[in-house]
Parts: structure tokens; sequence; C-alpha cells
């Protein structure tokens, strides 16, 4: 049996930080992975999705200054736009594994499969470590509907070929919206088939049904209350049928109802670690509640926080601290901001507007319309709204939500403002440059 400091099952971002934060410290570090080197986010997820969202943001801008300096808005060439994403991911698991392997990180490519405690299975290879972290993420999740084996996931559709003529999408969450986007930008008919009329719960309701009115006035159909019941393949087509008789011919079905994590595997039992529907249960340290050689990160956490690549790494840094016993505080996140690639970009972060209304003693709500500020005015953004929350006694911010093209950048900004938190008084000693999206942010005291 092969022995180690720490074992590590996943090489995505949270197995990573946790593989080179261990070495670097000196630990013999083994990393295990059965799919691709650097996980989801680089290979399948975040990153090729931004790559495609380049376009349809030049093309957004495009759109909005028509008759202000420009003419013709520019279409998207599907397959140029997939191969500039290739020129990226195909680089992605080699480059990830070469930079184990320089690192003298033992790299070992299978299923991991928990033995004992401490000990696990890979292909007939037998590990063992003082320590376990598993940091498998999740998998998108497929309706069990007839018909189900014609479902395609977001990891199909940012690997497409050509853009099909039209394209459906099952569920309202971000996933549904930010390929929707894609999509539609693209030149697709696109709809989105969600069994009730709430979309994105955790963001901003006034500001998801503004969103929403954009993407109609785009060309994206929204289909509410209709529950899929199947999937049937008719010639060259798919007809997608739900309750009340609904009926919809389409050429492909993106199944976008949320995600389940990557457990089944690792016979978890044989380790005598809990697991529920949400993932791995750690205790405030990311260690198995029933098994304190055993942490989970990342994606495959049963937690409250976003699911996130960011979080992700964050936790893997975190428990490189709590295995050296560099520290050992229970893990503080900081405010994570969230966001919704569309056009416009939906954003959040911190005390919402909700929790504000509900205790008007605690917060004070600052509800702007940007769109005549001079900021979104040159760029022409036809709504540009925030939602900035106060908290009474101390002058803070602490909570806004956005919704502007520029939201991506602005949210880092507030993070920044929350997390440190910046004073009114302290951010007007700073000078920067101007006329910037930064150069606003007094404003919003």
């Amino acid at each position: 049996m092969t022995k180690f400091d720490v074992l590590i099952i996943g090489g995505g971002p949270a197995g990573l930080a946790a593989a080179y934060g261990l070495k670097a410290a000196g630990q013999t570090v083994a990393i295990v992975e059965n799919d691709l080197w650097g996980g989801t986010c680089p290979n399948r997820g975040c990153d090729p999705k931004k790559i495609l969202l380049a376009a349809v943001e030049a093309q957004t801008a495009s759109r909005h200054l028509q008759g202000y300096g420009l003419q013709k808005i520019p279409t998207i060439n599907w397959p140029d736009l997939m191969a500039s994403k290739h020129s990226y991911t195909d680089g992605i698991n080699d480059g990830t594994l070469a930079g184990l392997q320089n690192d003298q990180i033992t790299t070992f490519y299978g299923t991991a499969q928990f033995t004992g405690p401490q000990t696990l299975r890979v292909n007939d290879t037998e590990l063992t470590a003082q320590a376990i972290i598993i940091a498998t993420g999740q998998r998108p999740s497929l309706l069990t509907i007839p018909g189900a084996e014609y479902l395609l996931t977001s990891t199909d559709f940012l690997d497409f070929a050509e853009m099909p003529a039209r394209v459906t999408f099952i569920g309202g969450g971000y996933i549904a919206f930010e390929l929707a986007t894609i999509a539609n930008a693209a030149g697709a008919d696109v709809h989105i088939v969600q069994h009730n009329d709430h979309f994105l719960r955790s963001f901003d309701s006034e500001f998801v049904n503004d969103l929403i009115t954009q993407l109609q006035q785009q060309g994206i159909h929204f289909d509410t209350n209709v529950t899929p019941t199947a999937l049937k393949k008719v010639g060259n087509e798919f007809i997608l049928e739900g309750h009340s008789d609904f009926k919809l011919a389409t050429d492909a079905v993106i199944c976008a109802t949320g995600r389940v994590p990557n457990v089944e595997k690792l016979t978890l039992a044989n380790a005598n670690v809990e697991v529920d529907q949400h993932g791995i249960v750690v205790n405030d340290h990311l260690q198995a509640t029933t098994n304190h050689h055993v942490y989970a990160i990342g994606d495959v956490v049963s937690r409250t926080q976003a699911k996130l690549t960011p979080v992700a790494s964050f936790e893997g840094r975190y428990v490189v601290q709590q295995i050296l016993k560099q520290a050992d505080q229970p893990i503080k996140y900081p405010v994570i901001p969230t966001l919704v690639y569309a056009t416009p970009k939906l954003a959040q972060i911190g005390i919402s507007a909700q929790q504000a209304v509900a205790n008007p003693k605690r917060y004070q709500l600052h509800d702007l319309d940007l769109t005549n500020w001079f900021t979104y005015r040159r760029i022409r953004e036809p709504q540009a709204r925030v939602k900035v929350v106060i908290e009474q006694a101390t002058g803070l911010i602490v909570g806004a939500s956005f919704l502007s093209e520029l939201a991506d950048e602005l949210i880092n900004y507030f993070a920044n403002l929350i997390n440190q938190r910046v004073t009114s008084e302290q951010l007007v000693q700073q000078i920067f440059a101007y006329p910037t999206p930064a150069s606003d942010l007094s404003y919003f005291y």
C-alpha cells in the first residue's frame, strides 16, 4: 500500500488549490481524477461559456449603438466561435496534468473508491493517507421522463459543432438563462420551459422580471407552468410534451434542471462518510462529520453557499491551513457575488432588497435608475438599475443587486466595499480613473 500525507480526489479548481498549497508546504500529495484534469469550469463550464459570451457581448454593444455611430448588427459565426473556444479548452487537460507533474504531485487517473476510513483503491492500486480530501464536484441532473435519452446538457451545448435552428431549455435557473442568451444571439429560435412561473429564485424578483422582459424583446420565448412529461423523436425533430396538452417542436432540448454531487462511485459507506441529497455533510471545518480524516471541498459539499468556482478554490486554500494546523478557526466566508451572464447581466451580493424591506429599522434601501447616468448613457444601455442596501447604524453598504451590462464589473467593486467595510468617507479619499464605473461608486452611498 502506497502512503501519502494527503490524498485528493478530484482535479478541478478545489482539488488543485489544495494540492498546490499542500505540496508547497512540503507534504507528499497525490491527486486522483477520472475525467478531465482541470475540472468542469475550464473544460466545460464557466470558461468556455465566457468565451462564447464574448461574441454575444460585442453583438449586444453594437445593437445598443445602432444609430449612435454604428450601422449593422454583426452576426455570430458559430463554427468560428467554437474554434475560438476549442483553442482554449483543448489544452486544459494536458496542461493541468503537466503542471501537477512538474510540481512533483503524484497523479492517478481512474475512479477512487474508499476501502476504509483512510484508504482508497484506484484501479488496482491501494493508497492511504493521514488526510483525504474529496473534491469531485457535481454533474448535470436529467429529468426521468420517457425519451430522457434524447435530453442534452450544458456540456453538449458548449460543444455544438453547429447551432440548431431551434433550441429548448428546461429549467428556470442561471444555466438556462445564460445558454439561452447565447443560442438566441447565435440565431436560434429559443424557448425556456419552466414548471412554474418563478425564475432565478435567489435574485431580486423585480429585476428578474425586467430581465425576462428584455429577453422576450430579443426573441426568447418563456413557456411557464409546463411540467415536461415526455420527449419524442419524430423524424429529424423532437417533440417536447407537457401537461395541459403542451407540445413544442424543436431541434435540441437542453436539460438545465440543476446539478447533483458526484458521490455514487466513492463507496463512502466504507469510510463512514455521511452524505445527503446535496452532497457530503461537513462541519464548520469542512471535515466529514463522521470521519475527521476526510475533508470535502467545492461543489460536492452540502452547504448553503453558492456552488461557484471561486468558492471551491477558497475552500481548497482553507483546508490546506487546517491540515497544516496553521489555523483552527471555523471557515468564514466573505460575501459572495452571484451573477447571471444574460443580456443584460443580473448580479447580487450580500443583504437583498427583500431582506432590507422586511427590516426597515436596520436597513435603508436605495433603488436607483442608472440608465441616464453617463456611464450607461454613453453605451446606450436601454435599462440599468441597482438596489443598494445601507446599514442604518453604520452607513455601510451591506448588499446590492444590479441589472446592467456592466453588472459583472460593478458587483466585484461592491464585494470589496462590503468585505472591507469601506465607509463613504474612506471611499472619497480615493481617486479613480474618470469616467468609469469605479468613479461612480461614491454616489451609491
